[in-house]
């Protein structure tokens, strides 16, 4: 994913590239210099970015939103896979500084967030089954877009209380949960389907992304609309729907 932004901030007019790392430091990366990570402070501080956008781990992704929050940088997180210590970090860390984390920046997947709440408002006592599909690299299991759709079902139907994950042997549906599958497979970007059942009738909500591409951009458009915001958690839907991105500490660019 790291190259994946680097390569689509090339395309872009509104995005500069001040500096990259990596854990352990490589080779140059689309036409960038990528340097060590254990000089970031000192990188943050000489180049003054208006954002830094993570794609990495959950352990590296702590320690990079911790020293983006000292130095006063506004951070956009894509890492997923977070426990509940690592999410508490993220909190702290956005009591000094605007942070922006979503499982997802596919402008894509959340349309269909929206289109599955409404969906499974409309259908009360519906069967939902949640299938997500991923390449065989993926550690986090089910994926933090698969965990973000689940929340919404959640919130919109509290009848449904139980993730089931995968069956086997005999065990017939129970009337309080969902069914969740994880399959990991080849090189497939992500896909992500969500089945209603009931009534004699089935309606399938799918996702496919074709290329990690789309969720550079999301990423991107996200680093330039958090710069200069004022600190705290942000949501990528807020992003979507064109909320004010007003530049608060009055910048005269935004370079991520």
């Amino acid at each position: 994913m790291g190259r994946e932004v680097l390569e689509a901030a090339t395309t872009r007019d509104d995005v500069e590239v001040v500096l990259a790392v990596n854990r352990p430091p490589v080779e140059s990366v689309a036409g960038y210099e990528v340097e060590d990570e254990a000089d970031l402070p000192g990188l943050l501080a000489e180049r003054e970015p208006d954002a830094l956008v993570d794609f990495t781990l959950p352990e590296a992704s702590v320690d990079y939103v911790s020293t983006c929050a000292e130095a006063g940088v506004p951070v956009v997180v894509g890492t997923t896979g977070f426990d509940d210590e690592a999410e508490a970090a993220l909190d702290a860390a956005a009591e000094a500084v605007p942070l922006l984390h979503a499982a997802n920046f596919s402008r894509g997947v959340a349309a269909l967030r929206r289109a599955v709440r409404e969906a499974v408002a409309a259908l009360p006592g519906y069967d939902v089954e949640l299938t997500e599909t991923h390449h065989n690299r993926k550690r986090d299991a089910p994926s933090g877009t698969a965990n973000a759709v689940l929340d919404d079902v959640e919130d919109v139907r509290s009848d449904l209380t139980a993730r089931q994950h995968g069956r086997e042997g005999e065990q017939p549906r129970s009337g309080d949960e969902i069914g969740v599958h994880a399959r990991r497979a080849g090189d497939v970007t992500g896909e992500h389907e969500l089945l209603l059942a009931g009534n004699h009738e089935t309606l399938s909500l799918t996702h496919r992304a074709g290329s990690r591409g789309v969720f550079a951009e999301g990423a991107l458009d996200a680093a330039v609309w958090l710069a200069g915001r004022e600190p705290g958690r942000y949501e990528f839907s807020a992003v979507i729907d064109g909320a004010d991105g007003s530049n608060t500490r009055g910048d005269a660019g935004d370079r991520q």
